[in-house]
């Protein structure tokens, strides 16, 4: 059998779900390239949400009932810290600890992060490529109405996304170099899918890592986007907000206007099927489809109409 080599831009939630879908075909390899944007040092261990997200996913360990972390896990180490007066509103469970631990004695080793995600990615019986876009340190840094900055989980987790953000940054993107294992993915592939992420805080830090937004643009493969909006709504996360308070289309449209130049085609929800000829004239092509994704089954069933989309022509998208 002929396996498509896929390469995957994801991040959060729907990222992963994106890749558990595409993993499930056996005619298709793989590549990921996670956000690590979103990543901080905890309790002196450096945590990579994205990155493990999607690792715990594929290799089927994530906690279903909230989309991240590790399914019957404790928080006992968790508890020890809270009694000793440290911050724990980062909820990291006890397994989880020991990945971050293994993490950070390599990286104090001098260890490529990139080296370190594959060797994890393996040991967890990941088959899939999970790929960084960056070995440097690039965070999020979100400036919010009474003008704090804060980092991304502080944010997320902290905050619970109440505060509104009026803008975005990303501290050390200018000095970062991307990967050739990521450069080598996007050029290498017979189809680029940008996952159904928040276009600001998940899938902007990987284009604009110095020298992937400009790859993919020269990449010859079909490129496929997967909105995350349906019907101006997110499935989860703070992307409609974010969106609304940079004074962007919050919306499967304002997707095709942050994509534009980049994506071929926009796969949205049928409830968004009015948005299709604005979105044509945004740039993507658009095709509708269910893409909401509770089970595994409607994961797979939209990782295969994506890949059967990916070769017809243009014309022939409804």
């Amino acid at each position: 059998m002929s396996r498509r080599k896929v390469c995957l831009l994801a991040g959060g939630v729907g990222g992963a779900k994106m890749a558990e879908g595409l993993a499930a075909h056996d005619d298709v390899a793989l590549s990921v390239i996670g956000n690590v944007a979103d990543d901080e040092s905890f309790h002196g261990l450096w945590v990579s949400p994205d990155i493990d997200t999607l690792t715990y996913s594929l290799a089927g360990m994530i906690d279903r009932s909230q989309g991240w972390g590790v399914a019957d896990e404790g928080h006992r180490a968790l508890q020890t810290l809270n009694l000793l007066g440290a911050e724990t509103w980062m909820s990291l469970g006890d397994r989880d600890f020991g990945l971050h631990i293994h993490r950070t004695m390599r990286r104090a080793k001098g260890d490529r992060p990139s080296d370190i995600a594959r060797d994890v990615a393996r040991a967890f019986g990941v088959e899939p490529d999970i790929l960084l876009p960056t070995d440097d340190v690039v965070q999020t840094r979100l400036r919010t109405t009474d003008g704090r900055w804060l980092s991304f989980q502080e944010y997320f987790v902290r905050e619970r996304c109440a505060p509104e953000i009026r803008e975005i940054a990303f501290s050390g993107m200018d000095m970062a170099r991307p990967t050739p294992e990521a450069l080598a993915a996007i050029a290498g592939a017979d189809l680029i899918v940008i996952a159904p992420s928040n276009p600001l805080v998940s899938i902007a830090p990987i284009l604009g890592i110095p020298g992937i937004g400009q790859a993919l643009r020269a990449a010859t493969a079909p490129k496929i986007a997967v909105s995350p909006f349906i019907d101006g709504r997110v499935v989860k996360g703070p992307a409609d907000r974010m969106m609304a308070a940079l004074g962007l289309r919050a919306d499967a449209l304002g997707v095709a206007q942050r994509y534009s130049g980049l994506a071929d085609r926009l796969v949205i929800d049928h409830a968004d099927a009015a948005l299709g000829a604005e979105i044509a004239a945004a740039g993507p092509a658009p095709h509708c489809s269910d893409i909401l994704m509770k089970t595994q089954a409607d994961k797979a069933r939209l990782a295969r109409e994506i890949l059967d989309l990916a070769f017809a022509p243009v014309e022939a998208v409804a």
